[in-house]
C-alpha cells in the first residue's frame, strides 16, 4: 500500500525549451522551485518524480493526462503518477475485455498455447533475437491462430551479496561517500541505514536541510547494475539518483515498486561512480555538499542491494504480415516486454501497462505487468522479450488487422473552426462546456477577420500534408484512405460512422483543461474511428515571450498567415496522431517530429534557424522515425508516419 505524502506546492520537474536562435535543445536546468540544476535532466528524462503519493492509484491525478496532451511545460505533469493510474485503469479495461470473450468463447479459437524450450535455470539458449525460439502457426493469416500463450521463466544469476556496514555519518556529499567495494572487490553488496540519522536530518543538529547517503562504486564499461531500495518498515519513500565523478546525474528513479526505488545502469566508462540514497521530496542543491539541501523530507530505515547480476532475456520469434498490429502483456514474474522488428531492431518497449488508454473499441491485450504494441511495417519474424524478472511468467501475445481494413466508409477527420459546445469530461475536463471559434484569436496574432479564410487554408493544407499527401507518398499503404473536411466548406459530420473531429478554438478557462492540445486516446490499429480531440489557441496565441506562443517568433518579416497556419496545423496533425494510434517521441533529440512530446515549441512550430517564424528558412516538420519519449516509460524507435499510414486503410 503506498502511503501518503504531501504534495510538492510547486512542480518538480521543468521541461527543456528551444530558444528561437538554437538549432536543437537540451534538457535545460530547474528554477528555484524545481529539481537541482545537476539533476533536473536525469529526472525529466526518467518520467520525474511522483508528487502525488496516493494510496489509491484509481483516483485520476491532477491535470490533463500528459500521454495524451501537448503540454506547455510536460516537466510539471506527474508522469509516475498518471502511470500508476493508467495501471489501474488498465486492468479494469482487461477485466471487461475478457468478460466480452467470454460470452463470444464458444466461436473463439483457443489460444496457441507455447512453452520455453530453454530449460529453468538456464541462460543463453533464447537470450537474443538471433537465438529467438519460433513459434509457428501464430499469425493474422487465414490458417493461423492469432492468440499465443507463451509460458516460461527468467533465470538469472543469482550472487551472494556481501554485507557491509553502514557508512559513518556524515555520508552527504560526494566527498563524504563510503566506499562500498562494489565493482571492485565485490560483485554484490548490501547494506542496511537509514535516512535521518545524519547532522541534518530532521532530528539532526546541523542545518535540516535533509539528509543524504552516498555511496561510492566502480563501474566497467558493458556492465549493467543493479540498485535496490527495500523499505520493510517506516516511513521512507527512497529516492535513487547515480552520478559520475564530477557531480553529474546518469539516472534516477522514484517508485520503482511501491514507494522503493530500483535502478538498472550499463556503465558506458570505466570509472568511479556515486550513488544516492535520499527521501522524497529533499534533493541536494549541490552533490559536494552536504548541507544543500532543501529541508528534510521522508526519513527511515533501508536496506540497499547492489549487483552485476547477468540478468536473463527471453525471446521469442513470429511472423507477422505487414499491417498487423501486435500487442503483448506478461505477467508473473517478469517486469518488462519488448518487440523487435525483422532487422533486431527495438520498436516497443514497455515496462508498465498504459492499455487504458486505449480506445474501449480495440481488442489488443493488456491488464500485465507490463504491456507493448507493435504496427508491422516489414513482413517477416518479429521477436517479443521478456526480461526484468525472476521466475515463472505468462506472456499474451495477440495479432490483428487494422480496424478499418475491408470496411467502409472511410475514416474522416472533421476540422472544426466554428467553436463548440461538448462535454470535456471525456479529457478529464469539468463537462459540458462552449469553446470559441477560430475567428475570435485572429487579433491577437494581428489578422483580421479578411484573413481567416487564409489562414484556415493554411491549416487545412499542413493537416493534409502531413496526414495526407506524405502517407500516401510513402507508398507504405496503396489503400491509405483518410477524408479530410472542415467546418467552413462541409456540413459537420461528426456521429457519423468513422468520422472523428479535432476542434480548433476555445481556451484553458472555457475548457477546464491546461493544456494546448489533447486527445480522447491512443489507437494502434485504429480501431476507435470515432473520436475528438482540442486543440485550444489562448496559450498559442499570447502576447510574445513565452516559447509557447506563436507571437514570440513574429516580426516584421514573417508571413503571419503561413507561420500561424502551418503551426496550428502541426499541433492539429499531432492530436490526429495520437487517435490513430502514435505515443510522443523525444523532443530534445536532433530528429523533428510531429508526435514529439511539448517542452520544444520551436520545433513543433517549425521554426527555422533564423528564430523567426514564416520565413524562407522554417522547415518541414513530419511524422517519420524517431525515439519513443522516455519520460514516458518507454523505449524503441517509432515510426509514427507508418503506425498511422498502414492502418488508416480501406
Amino acid at each position: 500500500m503506498r502511503r501518503p505524502v504531501a504534495a510538492l506546492a510547486t512542480g518538480i520537474l521543468v521541461a527543456a525549451v528551444l530558444t528561437p536562435t538554437s538549432a536543437q535543445a537540451q534538457p535545460a536546468t530547474a528554477d528555484e522551485n524545481g529539481p537541482p540544476d545537476w539533476a533536473a535532466a536525469a529526472i525529466v528524462r526518467s518520467g520525474g518524480i511522483s508528487t502525488t503519493k496516493s494510496s489509491d492509484t484509481a483516483r485520476r491525478p491532477a491535470g490533463p493526462n500528459p500521454f495524451l496532451a501537448l503540454l506547455p511545460d510536460p516537466g510539471a505533469a506527474d508522469h509516475a503518477a498518471w502511470r500508476d493510474y493508467l495501471k489501474a485503469k488498465s486492468e479494469q479495461r482487461a477485466t471487461q475485455l475478457e468478460k466480452q470473450r467470454a460470452q463470444q468463447r464458444a466461436a473463439a479459437a483457443n489460444p496457441l498455447l507455447a512453452d520455453e524450450n530453454e530449460p529453468a535455470g538456464i541462460r543463453g539458449g533464447n537470450d537474443s533475437p538471433a537465438t529467438a525460439q519460433r513459434i509457428a502457426g501464430f499469425g493474422t493469416g487465414k490458417k493461423d491462430n492469432n492468440r499465443l500463450r507463451i509460458l516460461g521463466q527468467l533465470s538469472p544469476e543469482q550472487l551472494d551479496p556481501e554485507e557491509i556496514a553502514p557508512t559513518p555519518e556524515d555520508d552527504g556529499a560526494i566527498p563524504l561517500a563510503g566506499e562500498t567495494g562494489f565493482g571492485e572487490t565485490a560483485d554484490a553488496v548490501t547494506v542496511s541505514a537509514q535516512i535521518g540519522d545524519g547532522p541534518h536530518g530532521s532530528a539532526g543538529t546541523g542545518t535540516g536541510t535533509g539528509d543524504f547517503d552516498w555511496y561510492e562504486l566502480t563501474g566497467t564499461a558493458g556492465d549493467t547494475a543493479t540498485f535496490d531500495i527495500n523499505t520493510p518498515t517506516g516511513d521512507l519513500d527512497s529516492v535513487l539518483i547515480l552520478a559520475s565523478a564530477d557531480g553529474e546525474a546518469l539516472a534516477f528513479n522514484d517508485d520503482s515498486d511501491g514507494l522503493d526505488s530500483q535502478l538498472r545502469y550499463t556503465f558506458t566508462e570505466d570509472g568511479t561512480y556515486y550513488l544516492l540514497v535520499t527521501g522524497f521530496p529533499a534533493l541536494p542543491a549541490d552533490p559536494f555538499d552536504p548541507a544543500s539541501g532543501d529541508g528534510a523530507g521522508t526519513e527511515g530505515p533501508y536496506t540497499l542491494t547492489m549487483d552485476t547480476a547477468e540478468q536473463d532475456v527471453d525471446f521469442f520469434a513470429v511472423q507477422l504480415r505487414v499491417g498487423d498490429v501486435v500487442g503483448a502483456s506478461v505477467e508473473g514474474q517478469a517486469a518488462q516486454v519488448t518487440v523487435y522488428d525483422p532487422q533486431r531492431r527495438e520498436v516497443h518497449g514497455s515496462g508498465q501497462d498504459a492499455s487504458g488508454i486505449y480506445p474501449p473499441t480495440s481488442p489488443l491485450p493488456g491488464g500485465g505487468n507490463a504491456v507493448t504494441e507493435h504496427v508491422a511495417d516489414v513482413a517477416g519474424w518479429h521477436y517479443v522479450g521478456v526480461s526484468a524478472g525472476s521466475g515463472r511468467y505468462d506472456i499474451t501475445v495477440e495479432a490483428y488487422r487494422p480496424g478499418l481494413e475491408g470496411q467502409r466508409p472511410r475514416q474522416t477527420i472533421f476540422l472544426d473552426f466554428d467553436g463548440a459546445r461538448l462535454n470535456t469530461a471525456i479529457f478529464g475536463g469539468p463537462g459540458v462546456r462552449t469553446l470559441s471559434p477560430l475567428q475570435a484569436f485572429l487579433g491577437r496574432w494581428g489578422l483580421t477577420n479578411d484573413d481567416e479564410d487564409a489562414l484556415i487554408d493554411a491549416i487545412i493544407a499542413t493537416v493534409r500534408e502531413n496526414l495526407h499527401h506524405d502517407m500516401v507518398e510513402s507508398g507504405l499503404n496503396p489503400k491509405y484512405d483518410l477524408r479530410i473536411l472542415n467546418s467552413r466548406d462541409h456540413a459537420d459530420p461528426f456521429g457519423q460512422a468513422n468520422v472523428s473531429r479535432i476542434i480548433v478554438g476555445g481556451t484553458i478557462e472555457e475548457s477546464g483543461i491546461p493544456t494546448i492540445g489533447i486527445a480522447q486516446y491512443i489507437d494502434p490499429g485504429n480501431f476507435g474511428t470515432e473520436d475528438s480531440a482540442l486543440v485550444l489557441l489562448d496559450v498559442l496565441s499570447e502576447p510574445a515571450g513565452p516559447d509557447t506562443s506563436l507571437n514570440t517568433y513574429l516580426t516584421g518579416e514573417s508571413d503571419r498567415i503561413a507561420f500561424v497556419g502551418r503551426a496550428v496545423g502541426n499541433v492539429t496533425a499531432h492530436e490526429a496522431g495520437h487517435y490513430l494510434g502514435d505515443w510522443h517521441v523525444d523532443q530534445f533529440n536532433d530528429q523533428p517530429n510531429i508526435m514529439d512530446q511539448g517542452g520544444n515549441f520551436p520545433v513543433m512550430f517549425a521554426v527555422g534557424p533564423d528564430g523567426v517564424g514564416g520565413t524562407a528558412d522554417d522547415p518541414d516538420v513530419d511524422f517519420g522515425e524517431d525515439v519513443l519519449n522516455p519520460g514516458e516509460g518507454f523505449t524503441g524507435v517509432e515510426d509514427t508516419l507508418s503506425r498511422i499510414a498502414l492502418t488508416v486503410t480501406r
